[in-house]
């Protein structure tokens, strides 16, 4: 039987009716409950002009909603589009040209960002959260619209975060969603009555996908609008949370919180994380203080979430094992990875340097009215490319070495950023890093240290660069250093290298080095 995100609602509906499936401050809403009010969603919808593989924007924080709509517009075989809350005007609307709306529902929080549309989308069907909506689905009936769907029908439309330019509509079908199921048994390994914390924003694969993974096994997923530590370590300990997938910079400040707060973890059995590099000093630090397993994950939106995992069990943090803390584990069942030889574009040799290729059912349909990057990503042979460096082992464990745009070719050498903010972010004065390359007039590009110090204590550039030069090769190392109070994040904690380079690399000229 194929997998649609309306069939996994009337499912736990018949036979989980009771159970709460979702909660979210004080509400709690069971599987009978989000059964009734999809459907109620889709029907109205309908009458709201929503017809078959049209498509409805939601631009909200965290809330029950989302997963009303999106098994909603399931039932009516309509695809939703997360739609990111922190982009500007412009930008929103956008992406809005590009989606192509049916509707839009909209919180109150975020109603100004598409209050003033013009040409075309001022004729944008928007609906608002609260009495508008509410009065919406008390007008519709009840009764399942089950408007039948197909493996290949799009499902969901997330967008690429813009970090490398224009945003992509990314299109994930049915089918592509169907190993979320697994996800949840073999990689995360839940269990009907585990609980899970979803903080990752749903219009992100973090939050829609990974945040799904419980949900296809009817256990209790806990939403919050609010990522802040404090809050996070009390919806942990209150709800008794047993799962969590988070960003690497979001755990750090949970271990710093927990350091001092010391609140009841006892539940959490285990902690994913990935979205973005974790230093090995961050995750032997976190092992300690949250006392769960860790999961590493590898994926990408384009292919609906996890492809590769380092397991609890390979987290290890001395002897020979302890390499892998450095690694995104192997290949998971339902996919295929390669790390691909960017010349002659055949599999490279264990430990050469190249582009992670991913096969897999679960690789997105395409990009949204966007061919030529489409034939760019998934290419013959069934293949996604991701744009990211890594090398293997002989084991199959797979270790990220950057975007390949963000590596540093210096001297004609090829200088990997990840490896150098590992080694900085071991500085005792180190809170985060993270590495550019920026122009340099003898050597072509040469690495540059972006870093936010620990609270009360000092470090400068000279000590930094000598740290690194006692373990790395000369030429690695960096040869400028600035300090910041903070480093510019998207909404899923990815460092905007985009932004730092826009901040330090001098237009047309040449930047100035503290060593050489």
């Amino acid at each position: 039987m194929s997998f649609s995100m309306a069939g996994l609602v009337r499912e736990h509906a018949r036979t989980r009716a009771d159970e709460i499936a979702l909660v979210s401050g004080d509400r709690r809403l069971t599987w009978a409950d989000l059964h009734r009010r999809s459907s109620r969603l889709g029907n109205a919808l309908i009458k709201e002009g929503v017809r078959p593989k049209d498509r409805v924007g939601l631009l909200m924080k965290n809330t029950p909603e989302f997963h009303e709509i999106a098994f909603g517009c399931s039932k009516i075989n309509a695809a939703v589009a997360g739609l990111n809350w922190r982009l500007a005007k412009g930008e929103i609307a956008a992406i809005l040209e590009d989606a192509h709306l049916a509707a839009l529902v909209v919180d109150a929080e975020h109603r100004e960002l598409v209050s003033d549309l013009e040409g075309d989308l001022s004729k944008l069907r928007v609906i608002q959260l609260g009495d508008e909506y509410d009065s919406m689905l008390g007008k519709a009936s009840e009764k399942d619209p089950d408007v039948a769907t197909a493996p290949d029908d799009v499902t969901l439309i997330l967008y690429s975060s813009g970090t490398t330019g224009k945003p992509k509509g990314i299109m994930i079908s049915n089918q592509n969603l169907s190993f979320t199921r697994r996800m949840a048994d073999e990689l995360f390994r839940m269990r009907p009555e585990s609980v899970h914390l979803v903080a990752s924003p749903l219009f992100h694969i973090g939050g829609a996908g990974t945040g799904l993974t419980l949900m296809t096994l009817g256990g209790r997923t806990v939403l919050t609008r609010d990522a802040s530590a404090e809050h996070l370590l009390e919806l942990i300990e209150n709800e008794r949370v047993t799962h969590a997938f988070f960003v690497p910079a979001v755990i750090q400040r949970l271990v710093e919180l927990q350091e001092v707060e010391k609140r009841d973890l006892s539940t959490l059995e285990l902690v994913a994380y990935g979205a973005a590099p974790m230093t090995e000093a961050l995750l032997r630090r976190s092992i300690d203080v949250l006392g769960c397993g860790f999961l590493g994950c590898y994926g990408m939106t384009e292919t609906s979430g996890t492809v590769t995992a380092l397991f609890p069990e390979e987290h290890v943090a001395e002897g020979p094992d302890a390499r892998l803390l450095r690694s995104v584990g192997r290949s998971l069942p339902w996919a295929e990875v390669r790390v691909t030889n960017m010349e002659t574009g055949v599999a490279a040799e264990p430990g050469e340097v190249g582009e992670i290729w991913v096969r897999s059912k679960a690789n997105m349909l395409g990009y949204l009215d966007q061919p030529e990057a489409t034939a760019e990503t998934l290419v013959e042979g069934g293949w996604l490319r991701t744009g990211d460096g890594a090398y293997s082992d002989e084991q199959g464990y797979l270790f990220l070495q950057d975007r390949i745009k963000d590596m540093i070719i210096s001297g004609g050498e090829n200088i990997y950023p990840i490896e150098l903010e590992n080694v900085i972010a071991d500085h005792p004065a180190v809170s985060d890093v993270a590495v550019i390359g920026v122009p340099h007039e003898r050597w072509g590009e040469t690495p540059k240290a972006v870093i936010v110090l620990k609270a009360g204590v000092a470090a400068d550039a000279a000590d930094i660069i000598e740290f690194t030069r006692s373990r790395l090769a000369r030429y690695k190392c960096p040869t400028s250093v600035e300090f910041v109070d903070e480093l510019p994040r998207t909404a899923t904690g990815k460092v905007l290298k985009k932004t730092l380079r826009a901040q330090f690399v001098p237009a047309g000229g040449q930047s100035s080095s503290a060593a050489k």
